[in-house]
């Protein structure tokens, strides 16, 4: 992963483009194209009365499950009541997956989940087909043609809200509406609180997290429903496998990845895999350990990553392979006394304090339909577009590689080489170094964790990265959330033998002689002096800028 060739590519000034911040501001206003698909759809469903044929779910990348998923269960209840068959499609788009720099990682572990899901929808008599658009235009002309083939009359879908996947859903609606004959549903799945939908007092939508984290608690606790889940797809008749008998059978061809997708051996595809294994099953299993092992420490030691208490529940999330309903259901049953109040004062602090980190995840999302520029390269605050970043290919460099100098950001970046993920907090760390004391373009860091990470997650990704004055000295980090520098120690191997605060900061710690013994970089940076220089830097350039 720390080859010169992808270093090269994740720093390519094409892959930061972006529009300008006077277009920013009118798709956030005027322009909200998730505030156009809802009026659409919910104009579209009013208006129509269309008597089911054929039904279809049509998976998407962040819904890759049987259990919970809204849109499949419509699409189920609508097959079952009217006495049709159920199909379902996921549509492949390669090209999608090279514009958004997705990683080996999350490309394999999402088409694992969806080859476990065939599996599970075969057993019900329910086909699941990979379609292809080999051109990122071509989604819906493929499933206008799937639709026509099959003579579908329905199509079910769970919203996703980033720019491009609205764009996406409001063509094929235009494609289905000048057609006359097809009906689309759209239906929130990702969150427990439909985004955008949580207001202020004075009626606007919430853009800090406290508050929202709140109102989020209070909502789900006043309606406890909001977390109900909802059972697996009824099965088709067996006659649905002579009927469709031409889809089961081409079902049996998976695509294979692109070639930049694959990961580079077998053995790293293994170890991947070995700890990330697919499904929904591997989810809750992994979901059961930590309430079982790990919940009742996670307000204590969650920022402390040697301690790997992290419920490592986020490559589940981030492709959907378990709902958020689903994971808070059982939370609520096994470890709340079955009481939907998830605040710290009404269940046990270990469980708050992990729920907390979920609503993140909620707020997230709502922060995307909200400001939707997030999602299109820029930075939620636009002021932050006009900082003039510096060029430094050597930095970049050791800062894929996890060879700055500095013992705590380097372990951050072996670590996602080593497991295609990073501790929270080894995130903020590593972020706030390549954007203040490399002072690069936050935009690169990004898109390396896209390129890297199994749980990427663009809304996450986006806020995760936002750029602000706040500065992380990671020194003080490790000596305050690895006091035995333990973490350190595993995954900077040069530096295991080190004794004592010495392994926080070698090169000014140890006299010289001990220090180039060990085999490790002096720091690429002085950070108090870069520190000064990124903050100067924001400063003059943010001062008079209009976005």
């Amino acid at each position: 992963m720390g080859e010169g060739k992808k270093h090269e590519r994740s720093a390519s000034s094409d892959l930061l483009k972006h529009p300008s911040t006077k277009r920013a501001k009118e798709v956030d206003s005027t322009d909200n194209p998730y505030k156009k698909l809802k009026e659409r759809i919910e104009a579209h469903s009013s208006l129509s009365n269309i008597k089911p044929r054929t039904v279809l779910h049509w998976f998407r990348s962040k819904d890759l499950r049987a259990e919970d998923n809204r849109a499949l269960h419509a699409a189920s209840q609508q097959a079952r009541e009217s006495g049709s068959t159920l199909i379902t499609c996921f549509l492949y788009s390669p090209k999608d997956l090279q514009w958004h720099g997705t990683s080996p990682a999350r490309s394999d572990f999402m088409f694992e989940s969806l080859r476990l899901v065939q599996e599970q929808l075969d057993g019900l008599n329910i086909p699941l087909i990979i379609l292809a658009a080999e051109e990122r235009g071509q989604k819906g002309e493929k499933i206008m043609e799937f639709i026509a083939k099959y003579d579908v009359s329905h199509v079910y879908a769970n919203y996703e809200y980033e720019v491009d996947e609205i764009r996406r859903d409001l063509d094929l609606l235009d494609r289905i509406e000048a057609d006359g004959n097809v009906h689309f549903d759209l239906h929130h799945d990702q969150t427990v609180v439909e985004p955008g939908t949580l207001l202020t007092g004075s009626g606007g939508p919430h853009k800090v997290f406290t508050p929202y984290h709140k109102a989020w608690l209070s909502t789900v606790s006043e309606d406890p429903s909001l977390i109900d889940t909802v059972g697996l797809p009824s099965a088709n008749d067996k006659a649905a496998r002579q009927k469709l008998q031409e889809l089961f059978r081409s079902q049996k061809t998976f695509p294979r990845l692109p070639k930049d997708k694959l990961f580079p051996s077998d053995e790293d595809r293994d170890r991947i895999r070995g700890l990330w294994p697919a499904g929904h099953e591997a989810a809750m299993k992994r979901l059961r350990k930590f309430l079982n092992e790990k919940v009742d420490s996670y307000a204590k030691h969650r920022s402390i990553p040697a301690e790997d208490n992290a419920s490592r529940m986020s490559a589940y999330f981030a492709a959907g392979v378990v709902s958020v309903r689903e994971v808070l259901s059982t939370s609520r049953k096994e470890r709340n006394s079955g009481s939907a109040d998830f605040s710290s004062s009404g269940n046990e602090e270990g469980l708050a304090a992990w729920v907390r980190e979920l609503v993140f995840r909620e707020f997230y999302r709502h922060m995307m339909v909200v400001t939707p520029h997030n999602s299109m390269n820029l930075p939620q605050n636009l002021k932050f577009n006009f900082v003039e970043w510096e060029e430094d290919d050597d930095g970049w460099r050791k800062w894929c590689e996890g060879t700055t100098g500095v013992p705590f950001v380097d372990a951050g970046m072996r670590q996602l080489i080593a497991e295609a993920y990073m501790h929270n907090r080894l995130r903020m760390n590593v972020a706030s170094y390549l954007r203040t004391n490399l002072l690069l373009d936050y935009r690169r860091g990004e898109r390396w964790f896209a390129e890297n990470l199994v749980d990427w997650d663009l809304c996450n990704n986006t806020q995760g990265w936002e750029p602000s004055y706040t500065v992380f000295n990671p020194i003080s980090q490790a000596e305050k959330c690895d006091p035995h520098g333990d973490y350190i120690r595993k995954y900077v191997p040069e530096l295991r033998d080190v004794k004592g605060k010495a392994i926080f900061d070698p090169f000014h710690r140890l006299d010289k002689d001990a220090f180039e013994k060990l085999g490790y970089p002096k720091p690429h940076v002085d950070w108090k002096q870069s520190k000064e220089r990124a903050l100067q830097r924001y400063k003059r350039d943010m001062a008079d800028a209009d976005p």
